[in-house]
């Protein structure tokens, strides 16, 4: 299951949200792959643009999920906001994407994956419900040193700790696959520039550590990526999902 943060870039050149489109839509590896992409609706270089907006409506017009990121001017803290101000930061993103798309948004990732019980609660009370990640490609700088060259090293390590907890039988189920939830940024051009690379990746550590996979590898049907997203959610903080790197050790 791919996943996208921190989107649409507003670039109007080579626009990095518009280049992962076009490789999901056609690539080597499998053409018409389906993302949720976590949107920042009111980003100033981003969803607060004209160019931004028009690519979210792109997303949800070919097919891909459209989800929350955040609403405000830039990628704020949900964790650190007082109640009403992120009652207030929802209600804006929310009204957002349905004018955008025509439909509320089911699904929120939380900005820098930091939240608690009321983060959780305030999302409930918006009808959205959380989704963290599996793998992460560290990709999330954007500005100065955004490559990697332990791309591959990066999602063999992650996918190995994701296989034992596949084979502890801990993972969900849905529609007799177990979704492995992938994040990128697709405001990051490295990754925009690689994204074939990636997929290549996933495909072969999978079979390198002897992880099965459907005859497509990717989700490439909304509905069925929407219903394993929400299959994969965090519905209470007594939940206590491994987060990505440093956050896991900064949050929890």
């Amino acid at each position: 299951m791919l996943s996208f943060d921190d989107g649409p870039s507003g670039s109007r050149g080579d626009n990095s949200t518009a280049r992962v489109l076009d490789t999901l839509d056609h690539n080597a590896v499998q053409d018409g792959i389906k993302a949720v992409f976590f949107t920042q609706t009111r980003h100033w270089h981003g969803g607060g643009t004209e160019t931004g907006r028009a690519l979210i409506r792109r997303e949800h017009a070919a097919g891909h999920v459209v989800a929350l990121h955040s609403a405000t001017a830039l990628h704020s803290n949900h964790r650190f906001m007082a109640a009403a101000e992120l009652d207030e930061s929802l209600r804006r993103g929310v009204d957002d994407l349905r004018e955008l798309t025509g439909n509320a948004p089911r699904l929120v990732r939380p900005p820098f994956w930091a939240y608690d019980a009321a983060t959780l609660e305030g999302y409930h009370r918006h009808g959205l419900r959380m989704l963290l990640t599996d793998l992460n490609a560290n990709d999330g700088k954007i500005w100065g040193v955004n490559f990697s060259w332990h791309k591959r090293s990066n999602m063999l390590r992650m996918l190995a700790d994701t296989r034992a907890r596949w084979a502890a039988g801990t993972m969900q189920v849905v529609d007799g696959h177990t979704p492995v939830i992938v994040t990128f940024h697709d405001v990051n051009t490295y990754t925009a520039r690689n994204l074939e690379v990636y997929l290549r990746i996933l495909v072969d550590v999978a079979r390198e550590l002897d992880m099965p996979v459907a005859g497509k590898p990717f989700y490439d049907d909304h509905d069925a990526l929407e219903r394993a997203a929400l299959a994969s959610t965090v519905n209470s903080a007594a939940e206590h999902p491994r987060l990505p790197g440093l956050w896991n050790w900064l949050w929890q």
